[in-house]
């Protein structure tokens, strides 16, 4: 099938990153006396890449469940943003609906939301959304299995692979903001965190930053969601 085939080619560049993001990730829990079912039920049931980096320290330093839920919150916050522009897409996505809300990460976000591709009718449609995610996930999980079970084979320092999700988030970034039209989000994100950092400062500013742009992004959802329609209507 034409979607099928069309959310495989465009997950290749997402596999390239996800299966050395997701061997890190293994190795990493491995080194931490977490097993290879433990990734693949994180990776599995959680997905989402830069939490379950945060989570091995969670795990190892015994954190609390209050803890847990406001770390996983502020660091996952910016799902927020993107998803408001997501809300118009997946408004007839139908059985797909809850994978493809659970599934959307920064990169098929990317992907999607920059995808001009036409489909014959909702359903393809919703096809390949479906599959693109369910590519990308099964890539991470790949990796992440991958990871754990090479972990104790190949011993080397573990110092700085976390950066990987940094350098991954940066390039996405970038990729998006080269191929979209519109880049009030991108440029949203960028001010708000910034006023945020000179306001509160380094240790503080993150939750505000969050705040704000969940804010700016809701007074704003109008206006996105009649650029996606558009969008839409163009294919």
């Amino acid at each position: 099938m034409f979607s099928v085939r069309k959310a495989f080619y465009m997950s290749i560049p997402v596999m390239a990153g996800y299966v050395v993001l997701g061997t890190g990730f293994g190795i990493l829990m491995d080194k931490a006396g977490y097993g290879v079912l433990w990734s693949f039920a994180m990776s599995m049931l959680i997905f989402a890449g830069s939490m379950q980096y945060v989570g091995i320290g969670l795990l190892t330093g015994g954190a609390s469940v209050l803890t847990t839920i406001i770390t996983t919150v502020m660091v996952n916050a910016r799902h927020l943003f993107y998803s408001i522009s997501m809300i118009g897409r997946y408004r007839d996505a139908g059985r797909y609906k809850p994978y493809l809300i659970f599934a959307l990460t920064d990169e098929t976000y990317s992907i999607l939301s920059s995808d001009n591709t036409e489909f014959d009718d909702q359903e393809e449609l919703n096809r390949y959304r479906f599959f693109l995610s369910l590519f990308n996930q099964s890539y991470w999980v790949a990796g992440s299995v991958f990871g754990s079970l090479i972990g104790d084979v190949l011993p080397f320092s573990t110092d700085g692979i976390e950066f990987s999700m940094t350098a991954l988030f940066t390039a996405s970034f970038v990729e998006q903001w080269l191929t979209s039209d519109d880049h009030i989000p991108a440029v949203t994100g960028l001010l708000g965190t910034a006023a945020c950092l000179l306001v509160f400062g380094t240790e503080n500013f993150l939750i505000p930053a969050m705040l704000l742009i969940t804010f700016i992004l809701t007074v704003l959802r109008g206006r996105l969601d009649r650029t996606d329609s558009r969008k839409e209507a163009q294919r």
